[in-house]
């Protein structure tokens, strides 16, 4: 493998790619504590936990995200990231704000689709139980 100035990061949700680019660095944080990745870095796999995740971009500029848990592949100069839940920052001060108002909103939406799945199961078994009643 060649040496490279950079790596192809790319940070994936459920639904959508909240990044693709090439960064000089990155820092992220495992279950096992904070660890930075830098081009050349050896091939590794490891879990992420709900943190901050950081890319220095090419142009010296710097990437913040708030990820929720994860996983994250490194092979080669490519870095795919795999997140339940992330956001896009432009400093640490309003990223808590932004994490906390989507990831928020989030828990709620999914809070709603849970009671609607359990009102649907609740009223498939009660339906069910109906046909095995005889009728008169």
């Amino acid at each position: 493998m060649s040496l490279a100035a950079d790596m192809n990061v790319t940070l994936r949700l459920p639904t959508r790619t909240l990044f693709q680019g090439r960064a000089t660095r990155m820092t992220a944080v495992a279950p096992n504590g904070a660890f930075g990745i830098l081009p050349n870095h050896v091939d590794f796999v490891t879990v992420l936990v709900p943190s901050v995740m950081t890319l220095r971009m090419a142009d010296g500029s710097e990437e913040i995200f708030g990820i929720d848990e994860g996983l994250l592949v490194k092979k080669g100069h490519e870095v795919a990231v795999a997140a339940l839940r992330g956001v896009r920052g432009d400093d640490l001060g309003s990223l808590r704000d932004t994490v906390e108002a989507s990831f928020v909103q989030m828990d709620e939406e999914e809070r709603q689709a849970r009671a609607a799945l359990s009102r649907l199961e609740a009223d498939m078994v009660r339906r069910f139980a109906e046909l095995r009643r005889p009728q008169p």
